[in-house]
């Protein structure tokens, strides 16, 4: 199943037309940044069978942040907006930013919970490797721990560290 790729100008001409923009990150990627005319519809939700209410003479276009989710998922995309006509913003938010179009951002929000994850991972494996070396071999059992931390994550879907970062104080609104 393919889509016709649009730069962010040819959505831009679409959406002033009443093309519906689909943004299918999560809900807090959105509540950071998000393009004005788009409208929240997680790729999790239609993961769970959500579909679009759209009818065949509807053009339905999708995003998301670098344009690989939507290229990754474009066969489910297709299928909950049918019988719509599917299009993708070739290159994501991203795209859309470097073409120097607006969004809307709020900065007050926090950042998304996977690249809080990143950090924090990150952030205990450089110190459990750094602590190992000055102080004690022990310390790497902490850049151990959080590895297979990430790896019993990346098989289950399943990842201890994201659910713990969503009840820090920062990220409850």
């Amino acid at each position: 199943m393919t889509a016709e790729s649009l730069s962010p100008e040819e959505v831009l001409a679409l959406t002033e037309q009443g093309a519906l923009l689909i943004d299918i990150r999560d809900a807090d990627e959105y509540a950071r940044e998000h393009i004005p005319a788009a409208r929240l519809f997680p790729l999790s939700a239609i993961e769970q069978g959500a579909t679009l209410k759209a009818n065949a003479d509807t053009v339905v276009i999708y995003h998301c942040q670098s344009g690989n989710r939507t290229r990754n998922n474009l066969p489910r995309l297709i299928a909950a907006a049918a019988p719509a006509q599917v299009k993708i913003v070739e290159g994501g938010i991203d795209a859309w930013r470097q073409a120097g179009l607006t969004t809307v951002e709020d900065k007050s929000q926090p950042l998304p919970l996977m690249r809080q994850v990143q950090i924090a991972a990150g952030v205990l494996i450089l110190v459990g490797v750094i602590l190992g070396y000055s102080v004690s071999s022990a310390f790497f059992l902490l850049s151990a721990f959080v590895g297979a931390g990430l790896t019993f994550a990346g098989l289950t879907g399943f990842c201890g560290m994201a659910r713990l970062l969503t009840i820090m104080p920062w990220n409850r609104r």
